[in-house]
Formats: structure tokens, C-alpha cells, sequence
């Protein structure tokens, strides 16, 4: 934190962004701008006298992070970071909500304007994964510079946020706020805009409880400031809040910190202030016209900027240039003293992996059996552990489930604070690299995605298949953002028995193959699935990935062990083929590659031929072109058959107008697993039937 003192330029620059934000959504037709008028002086104070940023370098590693949790209040950040010379511009605040070549979109958009740290808008979603930038940069400092301590080292930051009352009504508040407290991540700090106010009006209608009581049961340091005096009066006293959030920072070394704000939305226009409409609409003509007038300015006159002021805000790239010098002596010193750890940072961001990756998953594969039962969640595990061995930044856990997922890294200590430790897990320190995340799906999905786009490391998370649903909002922000997550969700079917149907999935493999951007990979077998993570962290795209694995043990294939290598990657392959056009094609996923496999053998003993295409990713298909395509599914055959364990909608793109589907277009059952699968009929014998229909149709 630089001296601070309010000075009147101070003031003119906060009621500067007070109109123009109130320009640009008038400008726009739409948007919120009751919390970025309000949420002004609060903005300018951490971008001006906290936030430790190099607006020259929006990328520096040194800086510090900043989310803004209600993405919808977009503008509070757009306006500082026009402030502090990001290269935001004036035409950029004009252009707000403007379309497809807009740098300032209703809601932040990571990768599109410099400054912006992630994606925000679904509420919560900010400040869970705020909580994932700081474990990111626990984890990336104890890889990288262990033995110094933290306000030392080159590779310490701290995360700041902003929050309002609808993040807090989120229920992933309180799934990532306990985590937070447990984790003791002193290096976070949330701003809590308490303005009352939301679409439907006063928030004492849904939001009843003290949110600061609660957050300190969960462990966290809380204070509160008020802009709103004792007498009624409104004053936005920057120097007052600042010394609360400094105080925050000496008293709570340890804990995460919530700061609750009292403001009153769109402060000061008049007719709109701690009003509902404020929140979600324009404010009118004459609202805006009656702001103006109140500050001083040409209610005639939109988007003027004050040149004085703004020169005075643009001071803090001046002091950031200096905080980043100051930062390379520290960083170059460090180089110095530890060749092999900058070595190691050279190699993380620039995204490669490590030597021994290939020779560690070729040594695996060596010692699979054909023939072999194996679950694929088993094999996940075993390439998980082979590729740790050589690859440091990956780490990862599960959603309590991890001895199920298999997604426990053998001799990993647990990252959390020393005195977390347990009976089951002794070995707790802040830089190990086994997760817990508790039965907290979509918090490990919004942490996960946190420590992607804080850090330079690799994590992984894990849960049933089935509890995906409860992840899938991080999931679909990860595909947006496409930031390389890797979900690891296993018991992928109807076979996972006794558990009953609350636990089968039977219509996720079409729900998740439906958000862009995801890609999908269900492995046949312990070949297809190390071939599987070998493409996943060999790919360009650095888009999420999901293996669906298997609770049950499947028949390590002979043809997977010969064409595994070349064909999981395409997609698609053949596995399985004739000589000659095939009268038939069987495609499969997963367990019921095993099945289809089986048919063709069964069809061939009765003349028909059959090509069998193992299908582990209609994502990584869909990215071969039209030869291979047509080389894998000719399109003069017209008798195909789909099989898979879940519902058919996403395999009529590659059936046509003959092809029959082996699916499951209903819930689970009770019973043995192996059971249901026959029951449900995903057997050798249906496939041969829908073949031959398939066949009879085409014909015709």
C-alpha cells in the first residue's frame, strides 16, 4: 500500500467514473449501473493504494490478482483499468455491451480485454475461484521458492475481490468460503458490497442472516465500513476505508478477509438512489442529466473526461513500474540462487511438458495385460501417478471421493495447513500436492479453474460421473474461458449397480457433449485411457477435458495394445475391420467397446462383415478432417449401430437414416451392476440384432 491520503483530485476521478459509467450503459440501452456508480470510490481506492498491478504488464507474474465476483457491475473494473492505462480507451467505454468487436462486454471476458483475470457473471462463480488463485499461488511458490518466506519470495501475490449480495446468496459461497478458512489463505481479501439492493428489490426480503457472523464461523477475519453516517448522511470516505482494509491486512496474516461495504446503489443520482431499478437497467436521460448537474458537470455533454484527473489516476502505473522494477531484482537474484527451480518456472510457462512425460506412460502401458480385466478408473489412477513422477505441477484431488475416482497420488502430502492433519492423511503441509475438496463438487470446479488462471500448474479433479451435475457450471466456465481443465469423473454407468439410480448417469454423456468447447473422452479400455492423458496434455488447444471412466472392470483389448497410440487422439479409429466395403459399422464408447467388439465376431461367424470404431471422443473426431472422416465412416455405408450406456441423441449424427442405437432411454435400476447392464440390454447379442435390422433397412 503506497501513503495515502485523499486529495480533490482523488475526488474528481471517482465522480468521473460515477459518469461514465452512467454514460456508457445509457449509451448501450442496457446494463447495470447502479453498482458501478456506487462501487466507484471502493475500486479506485484498491486499483490507486492496494493492488500491487503494472498496467504497462497486465500479464506480470508479480502482480496481484483481482476478480470481480458481480461480473455484471463490468464497468466498476472497465473505468480503473481505462484509469490506470491498460489500453482500455475512451471509444472502449463508449463501445460498452457493443457488439461482437467490443473489448468491453456486459460482463468481464478473460482473454478479450487486458486486466481481466477470468470470465465473471454466473454470481459466486468470481469468488469461489478467487479462492483457487490463491491456492495456485501457494502451490506454483512451494514448487518454485520454498524455503523463503512469503513477502519475500518473487512468487508471492495476493488475490482481491469484489462481492455482492447475490455471490453471497450463492450457495458456492459457503462451500468455498470454508475451504478457504481451512486452508488459511492470508493472502485474500473480499470486498463485500453490501448496497441491500437486488433485481427484486430490498435484500432483507431472501438475505436475513449477519453474513459476518457467518463468515467468521467459517474462520475468516471480518470487518465493516459504512459510507452510510449515523445521521443519514452519505459520505465516501476513502481514507476510512482504507485504513479498515489496512488493518485487515497487518491483523490477519492467516485468514482470509471479508471487508462488508454499507453503500447505497448508484449513489448520489437522484430518483435512482437505493432504488431496484438501478441494478439491472438504464438509468433514464434524466436521471443521468440530474447525476451531472449534482457533480458539476454539462448534463448536455456525455462521456467528458476530466484530464487533470485522469492524469492524476494514471500516476499508478508510474508506481507499478516501480513495484515490477523492484520485483525483476528480487526475481533475477532468485534466478541466481536456484538455476534448476528457474529452469523448472521456464519450462511451466511456457507450457511444455516435462522429458520422461512419453517414456512414463510408454513403461505403464508395458506392463498392461491383454486380456485383463481393468476398470478404466483404475488405469486413470495408475497413468496419474506415472505422469506425476516427472510432471511437479500436477496435482489434484476429489470431491471426497478420491479412493473411488482413484485420483490419490501415492506419497503426495496433503496441501493444507499442518494442523488439518488426520488419522487417514498425517501428512499435511500448504505446498503438498494431494486435494481435498470435501463433498463440494462445483467448488472444486471453481477452484480448479481458480488455480488454472493463476498459476502455471496442472490440477485435476474428481468426482462420480453422476455428481457432475452439481460441477457443471465451472465446467461450462472452463469451456468458455478454454482453460485446460481436467475432470476425472468415474462409475460412468448403469453398471455401477447396487448404488442405485440416483447414482447412474444415464443422460450426462449427451449433456456435457453438448457445452462447446468441452471436450469429452470416454476410454474403452487401460490403452485407451493412458493414450487418452497422453493427448490431453500433448494437445495445442488448452481446452477442458472430462475422462469418463469406467467403476467396473473391462477386458484390456488386443487392439487397443497395437492401435491405441494412433487412433484415441483422432477421436475415432477402427479398431476392428474386414476385408473389403464392411456391411455394417459398430461404433462404441467406453465399456461397451468390449460388446462391440464381441458382435462383430459373432457376425462374421455368420458371414456379415462388420467394422468396429472405438469412439473415445466425438470432440477430438469432429476435429479430423473430411478424408479421415470418410476413411473411418464411409459414407456408402449405410447400416451402422451405435452402443453406449446412456442415451442415443448424440450418436444420430454418425447412425443416418438406417443406424440403430444400443442406449439406455430410461433411469438405472436397482441390482448388480453386470445385471443392469443386461437388463438395460447393452449386450453382444442386441448389437448383433440391431446390426442385422440395421443391415435388413439399409437394404431395402
Amino acid at each position: 500500500m503506497t501513503e495515502f491520503k485523499e486529495t480533490e483530485l482523488d475526488k474528481r476521478a471517482i465522480t468521473m467514473a460515477k459518469v461514465l459509467s452512467a454514460d456508457a450503459v445509457e449509451k448501450a440501452g442496457s446494463g447495470h449501473p447502479g453498482s458501478p456508480i456506487s462501487l466507484a470510490p471502493v475500486a479506485y481506492t484498491l486499483y490507486q493504494h492496494f493492488i500491487k498491478h503494472d498496467p504497462n504488464d497486465p500479464n506480470w507474474e508479480g502482480r496481484d490478482r483481482f476478480i470481480l465476483s458481480g461480473g455484471h457491475a463490468s464497468l466498476t473494473q472497465y473505468v480503473q483499468l481505462y484509469f490506470s492505462g491498460y489500453g482500455v480507451t475512451l471509444d472502449d467505454l463508449k463501445h460498452f455491451r457493443g457488439g461482437a468487436d467490443t473489448r468491453t462486454p456486459g460482463h468481464p471476458e478473460y482473454g478479450l480485454t487486458p486486466g481481466i483475470e477470468m470470465t465473471t457473471g454466473p454470481l459466486g462463480q468470481g469468488f469461489a475461484s478467487a479462492i483457487g488463485f490463491a491456492y495456485g499461488e501457494r502451490f506454483q511458490r512451494g514448487l518454485l521458492d520454498p524455503d523463503t518466506p512469503k513477502e519475500e519470495s518473487p512468487f508471492y501475490h495476493k488475490i482481491w475481490a469484489i462481492c455482492g449480495e447475490g455471490d453471497i446468496e450463492e450457495g458456492i459461497s459457503g462451500e468455498a468460503a470454508s475451504l478457504a478458512a481451512n486452508q488459511k489463505l492470508g493472502n485474500l481479501t473480499v470486498i463485500f458490497d453490501a448496497n441491500r439492493i437486488q433485481i427484486e428489490g430490498d435484500t432483507n426480503l431472501v438475505l436475513a442472516e449477519d453474513v459476518l457472523k457467518r463468515f467468521q464461523a467459517y474462520g475468516w477475519y471480518t470487518d465493516e465500513f459504512s459510507f452510510i453516517q449515523p445521521d443519514g448522511s452519505y459520505k465516501e470516505d476513502i481514507e476510512g476505508l482504507a485504513e479498515v482494509i489496512a488493518k485487515a491486512e497487518a491483523a490477519a496474516p492467516d485468514q482470509p478477509k471479508l471487508i462488508k461495504v454499507h453503500s447505497l446503489i448508484a449513489w448520489p443520482t437522484p430518483g435512482k438512489t437505493n432504488d431496484p431499478s438501478s441494478h439491472g437497467s438504464k438509468l433514464g436521460a434524466e436521471a443521468v442529466a440530474g447525476l451531472k448537474k449534482l457533480v458539476g458537470y454539462d448534463p448536455e455533454e456525455s462521456f467528458h473526461v476530466d484530464e487533470e484527473a485522469l492524469a492524476h489516476a494514471r500516476k499508478v502505473a508510474e508506481r507499478g513500474l516501480e513495484a515490477h522494477k523492484a520485483w525483476d531484482e528480487k526475481y533475477e537474484a532468485w534466478r541466481k540462487a536456484n538455476p534448476d527451480k528457474a529452469a523448472l518456472y521456464d519450462r511451466l510457462k511456457e507450457g511444455k511438458l516435462p522429458e520422461g512425460f512419453d517414456k512414463a506412460i510408454d513403461d505403464l502401458e508395458a506392463t498392461f495385460e491383454v486380456g485383463k480385466g481393468v476398470a478404466t478408473r483404475g488405469a486413470s489412477g495408475s497413468v496419474l501417478n506415472a505422469i506425476a513422477a516427472v510432471m511437479p505441477e500436477l496435482w489434484g484431488g476429489s470431491a471426497d471421493l478420491g479412493g473411488s475416482n482413484k485420483t490419490d497420488l501415492k506419497g503426495a502430502a496433503t496441501f493444507a495447513p499442518a494442523e488439518c492433519a488426520t488419522v487417514q492423511w498425517p501428512n499435511c503441509n500448504e505446498f503438498g500436492r494431494q486435494l481435498h475438496f470435501g463433498v463440494r463438487e462445483f467448488t472444486m470446479g471453481c477452484i480448479t479453474n481458480g488455480i488454472l488462471l493463476g498459476s502455471h500448474t496442472r490440477p485435476f479433479g474428481g468426482t462420480f460421473f453422476m455428481f457432475s451435475d452439481y460441477e457443471r457450471s465451472a465446467v461450462r466456465l472452463a469451456a468458455l474461458m478454454e482453460i485446460p481443465n481436467l475432470y476425472i469423473w468415474s462409475h460412468d454407468s448403469v453398471a455401477v449397480g447396487e448404488d442405485g439410480p440416483t447414482h447412474q448417469p444415464i443422460e450426462h454423456l449427451a449433456s456435457f457433449r453438448a457445452i462447446p468447447q468441452l471436450e469429452v473422452i470416454r476410454p474403452a479400455d487401460a490403452f485407451e485411457t493412458a493414450e487418452a492423458y497422453r493427448y490431453f496434455f500433448e494437445k495445442k488447444n488448452t481446452l477442458p477435458g472430462a475422462m469418463v471412466l469406467t467403476r467396473q472392470g473391462v477386458p484390456t483389448l488386443a487392439e487397443t495394445a497395437a492401435k491405441a497410440k494412433e487412433g484415441v487422439k483422432k477421436g475415432a479409429y477402427v479398431l476392428v475391420d474386414t476385408e473389403g466395403t464392411p456391411d455394417v459399422i459398430i461404433m462404441a464408447s467406453g465399456s461397451e467397446v468390449q460388446w462391440a467388439v464381441a458382435a462383430a465376431k459373432t457376425l462374421a461367424d455368420k458371414g456379415v462383415k462388420a467394422r468396429v470404431v472405438s469412439f473415445p471422443s466425438m470432440e477430438w473426431f469432429e476435429e479430423q478432417d473430411a478424408e479421415y472422416k470418410e476413411a473411418v465412416l464411409p459414407a456408402s455405408v449405410k447400416a451402422r449401430v451405435s452402443v453406449e450406456a446412456g442415451v442415443a441423441m448424440p450418436w444420430y449424427k454418425y447412425l443416418g437414416s438406417y443406424g440403430k442405437p444400443v442406449s439406455i432411454e430410461q433411469f438405472g435400476l436397482q441390482g448388480n451392476g453386470a445385471q443392469n447392464m443386461i437388463d438395460l440390454g447393452i449386450t453382444a447379442e442386441h448389437v448383433v440384432e440391431a446390426a442385422e435390422a440395421s443391415i435388413a433397412e439399409a437394404n431395402a
